[in-house]
């Protein structure tokens, strides 16, 4: 098992970064929000995660632990690999998908690529007593008021047709849900903008 792994990013492709570690080059899948903190030329520390499958390895990494232990967790319901659990957190963070299993918000979690609505429910059902006390409480996660959830969806709708890519807009606008700025689509439209430019 690689717990983590410490190195120099040397390049960084759509969905993974190479890392130099002791003189080899790594290729570890990241969520979008872990890429997006990659620097080429930077060294960084991934919590990671080996799958070994008969097709060959793979290591999955994390800026956060919390993002780590959703991602397995994720990969415990039936039909759910380890492409959809990262497309789950490219799209929001561990907070926001743990208070969606809690809430038992199935439309936003069914809005993650790959997972429709019996997948959802699926998640629902057999994570809710699984995620880890300090999560489960929903601890930093936007309230799951209907305002808030028709708010996020208006804003990413809004943003993607300007252009911006749906995983980094989704990201961006929950993330602003999480920290309390703004509970309406025009001030989180406005405040993302300032994020994405």
């Amino acid at each position: 098992m690689i717990a983590f792994v410490e190195g120099l990013v040397v390049a960084l492709k759509d969905s993974s970064a190479i890392i130099a570690v002791g003189g080899v080059g790594l290729e570890i899948s990241c969520p979008r929000p872990s890429l997006e903190r990659c620097k080429v030329g930077q060294p960084i520390r991934l919590e990671t995660n080996l799958i070994v499958r008969e097709d060959g390895w793979s290591l999955y990494g994390f800026h956060e632990p919390d993002a780590l232990e959703i991602f397995k967790l994720l990969m415990t319901v039936s039909g759910v690999g380890p492409r959809i659990a990262l497309a789950a957190l490219s799209t929001y963070n561990p907070n926001v998908l743990a208070s969606a299993i809690m809430k038992e918000d199935a439309k936003l979690l069914a809005s993650v690529s790959g997972v429709g609505k019996k997948t959802a429910e699926r998640l629902i059902l057999e994570l809710s007593s699984k995620l880890p006390a300090h999560l489960a409480v929903g601890k930093g996660a936007p309230r799951p008021a209907p305002s808030e959830n028709e708010a996020f969806r208006d804003a990413v709708e809004a943003l993607i047709s300007l252009g911006y890519r749906d995983a980094q807009v989704r990201t961006v606008v929950a993330n602003l849900l999480e920290a309390g700025v703004d509970d309406t689509a025009e001030g989180l439209i406005r405040k993302a903008l300032s994020k994405l430019r």
